[in-house]
């Protein structure tokens, strides 16, 4: 992972108050905040003018995730469940901003096949975070949905979906494995845009 993020350019903002957009960009050094935010509809018109969403890339469907239990699955094997990854970190304060409205979405829908998947990409340094110290972030913070682990595969998948080469970043994955939403950074826009996304995915 440190060798990809090395490689990925990020714009930094010269002001959070100024910008009110943002998203931990993870480097060498210490975390920044980018200028990387965005909330895109993966959609496309067909024929008859609904929207059709594309499949996500097989290659980030197939890619190994390993839970902080270690136990290992695929996107792949979520198919039937609408699933919300969000990539984070302990340090990224964006990340830990958001998480009291990813709570909120999965105990909302947890009687409706609706699966957040956390992914944490590793400490201040690069290096990745223990289980212990995952866990009890997640007791403190109340987390009630799935964490695991990006590692560098995933991640390079994700960024090619993405365009961000850090955090905090989130896609939503349909229950046909359909690529129904980017989203950057955190502020009420973004937020109101994946709460709307969530529930029309969840109530199709």
């Amino acid at each position: 992972m440190k060798y990809l993020l090395k490689n990925i350019s990020v714009f930094v903002v010269f002001s959070f108050l100024l910008s009110g957009f943002v998203a931990c960009s993870k480097t060498t050094s210490s975390p920044q905040t980018a200028t990387s935010e965005n909330t895109n509809s993966t959609a496309t018109k067909n024929e008859s003018g609904g929207s059709k969403f594309p499949p996500a890339p097989n290659e980030l469907m197939q890619s190994q995730i390993k839970d902080v239990d270690g136990n290992v699955f695929k996107l792949e094997d979520k198919k039937g469940k609408v699933i919300l990854v969000n990539l984070w970190g302990i340090w990224c304060a964006p990340c830990v901003k958001e998480m009291p409205e990813l709570v909120a979405l999965q105990e909302k829908y947890k009687g409706k096949d609706f699966e957040i998947i956390g992914l944490n990409v590793g400490d201040e340094d690069l290096q990745p975070e223990s289980a212990e110290n995952i866990k009890s972030f997640a007791e403190k913070k109340n987390l009630n949905y799935t964490l695991g682990y990006a590692d560098t595969t995933f991640f390079g998948n994700m960024v090619k979906v993405t365009k961000m080469g850090g955090v905090l970043q989130s896609i939503l994955i349909d229950r046909e494995g359909r690529l129904n939403g980017v989203f950057t950074g955190v502020n009420a826009r973004v937020i109101s845009q994946l709460k709307d996304s969530v529930e029309k995915a969840v109530n199709q």
